[in-house]
Parts: C-alpha cells; sequence; structure tokens
C-alpha cells in the first residue's frame, strides 16, 4: 500500500482522543479487535487514528520516563490489528503539548519554546519506534490548527518533519492548514521541498449549517434549532439572523441561505481543485460528515456527493466517524446505525 493508495478509510475517534474517561475500561472496550475486522470487511482500506498527547506522554517527565507504554500499547495493537486486515493507518496527533482545538484560549503550543520542543520529539518519538512498519502507516503532524495567521504553525510543521526525517526518511507525512483544516487555507501552507513523501489535507463540513444542523456546540445552529435537508435550503434562516442581533459567528456567511446541492459541493471543493493543479501535491481529507440530528436520506445524500467529488478528483478520505460521538456508523454496541450510509461510503463505483 503506497502513500497516495488510500482511498477510503473512517476515523476512529473518541477512543484514545476525545474520551469520554481516561481509563484503561474505557481504552480497553471502546475500540477492539472486532471493530478493525469489521471496517476491513465493509472494504474501507484505511483507519484514522487520533491520539491525544496524555495518553502517550507523561507531563513534567523527561527521556524515557516521559513516555506512557501503556498507553502507546493501545496504537501498537491498533496497528497489529490494521496489518492483519489488511488497513492503512493515519497516526494522527489530535491534541498536543499546549494545543487542543477545542481550548483556543489556553493554548501556548505557538508561544512556547518549551511546548514546541515536546511537539518534535513526540515526533521523533513516533519515527524511531515505528521505523520499520511498512507504508501502510501514516503520520499526520496535528489536528485542525487554529492561530492567528499560518506563520508559527508552518515553521513549527517543518521543524517537526525534520524531525521525522531524522529518523525515518520514507514515512508519508500529511501536514494540514490553519483554521481547523479549512480547504479555504491550501494556499497558505508551506510546502515542503525536495520532499515527495508529504501529503496535504483539509477537513470537509461544509455546510455547517447542514452538517452540524443543532449541533449543541455550535450555539447559533443549536438556537435555530431547525432541521435542514439536503438538497435545500434553510428555511427561515436569513429571519432568524436578522431577529438575533446579539449572533456573531467566524461561519455566518454558511448560515445565509443558499440552495444546497451537488454543485455547491463543488464550489465548495474548488480550492483543492486549484491546489492540485498548482502544486501536482496529492491531498487528503481527513475528516468530513454529518451529525446524526440530520434525517437519514439527507444525510445519505450528501455523503454521496462528497463521496463521488473526492473520487473524481482523486482525493483519499475518511469519515468522521466510526463509533457515537455524534456523527457515528455503529452506536455504543457496535450495531451499524444505517447500512444505506455504509454502503455509499465503501462504494467502488
Amino acid at each position: 500500500m503506497g502513500q497516495h493508495d488510500f482511498k477510503s478509510g473512517v476515523n476512529l475517534g473518541g477512543w484514545i482522543s476525545q474520551y469520554r474517561a481516561y481509563s484503561m475500561e474505557h481504552f480497553d472496550t471502546f475500540i477492539t479487535e472486532q471493530d478493525v475486522a469489521q471496517i476491513a470487511k465493509w472494504g474501507m482500506d484505511h483507519i484514522r487514528l487520533p491520539v491525544d498527547y496524555p495518553v502517550i506522554m507523561h507531563d513534567g517527565a523527561e527521556g524515557a520516563e516521559g513516555w506512557n507504554e501503556e498507553g502507546l500499547s493501545y496504537i501498537d495493537k491498533c496497528l497489529d490489528w490494521a496489518t492483519k486486515y489488511g488497513l492503512g493507518v493515519v497516526l494522527d496527533l489530535h491534541k498536543a503539548p499546549g494545543y487542543s482545538f477545542g481550548t483556543l484560549d489556553k493554548n501556548n503550543l505557538f508561544t512556547d519554546v518549551r511546548m514546541q520542543e515536546r511537539f518534535c520529539q513526540i515526533w521523533q518519538m513516533f519515527a524511531n519506534r515505528y521505523r520499520s512498519e511498512g507504508e501502510y502507516l501514516q503520520f499526520e503532524l496535528l489536528n485542525e490548527v487554529v492561530d492567528q495567521d499560518s506563520t508559527r504553525w508552518n515553521r513549527l510543521a517543518h521543524r517537526a518533519i525534520a524531525a521525522i526525517r531524522g529518523a525515518d526518511h520514507g514515512r508519508a507525512i500529511i501536514y494540514g492548514g490553519n483554521y481547523y483544516n479549512s480547504i479555504d487555507e491550501l494556499k497558505e501552507i508551506e510546502l515542503v521541498p525536495n520532499d515527495d513523501r508529504i501529503i496535504y489535507t483539509f477537513h470537509m463540513y461544509k455546510p455547517i449549517l447542514f452538517t452540524h444542523q443543532k449541533a449543541p456546540w455550535v450555539p447559533v445552529l443549536h438556537a435555530y434549532n431547525q432541521t435542514v435537508e439536503y438538497p435545500g435550503e434553510a428555511v427561515g434562516i436569513q429571519e432568524f439572523i436578522d431577529s438575533n442581533p446579539d449572533i456573531r459567528d467566524n461561519h455566518m456567511k454558511e448560515y445565509i441561505p443558499e440552495y444546497m446541492d451537488k454543485s455547491l459541493m463543488e464550489k465548495y471543493l474548488q480550492p483543492a481543485a486549484d491546489f492540485i493543479a498548482q502544486t501536482g501535491k496529492p491531498l487528503y481529507c481527513g475528516e468530513y460528515g454529518v451529525i446524526n440530528r440530520t434525517p437519514a436520506d439527507s444525510r445519505n445524500r450528501w455523503h454521496k456527493d462528497v463521496t463521488d467529488l473526492f473520487k473524481q478528483m482523486n482525493i483519499g478520505s475518511a469519515v468522521w466517524s466510526y463509533k457515537e460521538m455524534s456523527f457515528g456508523l455503529v452506536d455504543a454496541s457496535g450495531q451499524v446505525v444505517d447500512e444505506e450510509l455504509v454502503r455509499i461510503l465503501t462504494s467502488k463505483q
């Protein structure tokens, strides 16, 4: 399995990242070998494995004592399962020392030299630990960066890549842009020269108005509290915004009425097409999906249009997410929520 061969995958969110509880009981049961076997049986070719740094690193400890072997063993087991069932793995650092996409006001990764050193140390450790693994394993530097602009992130990403290359010259490395891996920020990524093993990435949740409808963590949509169909448009959204002048959001432009269909999705994906045309570099969509509060037929139609466009553009992707997490393909007991959705996501047509 080569560096550009990952086509259809799924995230293992909620396991060793964004976990409901930091406990061995959770880590031992939330994802098991049977889950990985099921993903392979569906016909997917890879998993994206989000990891939060507290699982693998002890705060305040240095050297070998700084690594949490108990936590690292879950990555090791996942790699063993993936190899057994013929799946690729994207090892994604979801939460780093000094950085989490969910606590932007507390982050200091881009201002604290020590945090930056620890970030690079993590990747150096991964490069050494997994140097003997084959091309089925790829490294993703950091999930959903948000900073004032792309300058500091580009600088740190290049440092981390150099740290990895010091131990592993051939590993495929995935590198995303600013503002939650926005597709519109691909143009701000500083390409890595003379390295054909870098894959660039973005996330696709547009339009937020549809994909995150009624989401409690998006206050304006939670307050709007209306069902939005796809294809279709949001009924009364302009009136809602006009009657709530106190609502201000970075995604407000996505709440303005516009007919949502495949042509709109093509418009949203145009920056990816431009990036490929201008750079000749491979692209990967590490996350996309629709919240489970959405009508099933509309959810399936959106996924069908997006996956069709990814195939046309030769963009590999991993849907968010395998289990629960408000976007899950299976429920808490591991039962498939919607067989038609799984068929859409794994279709080879």
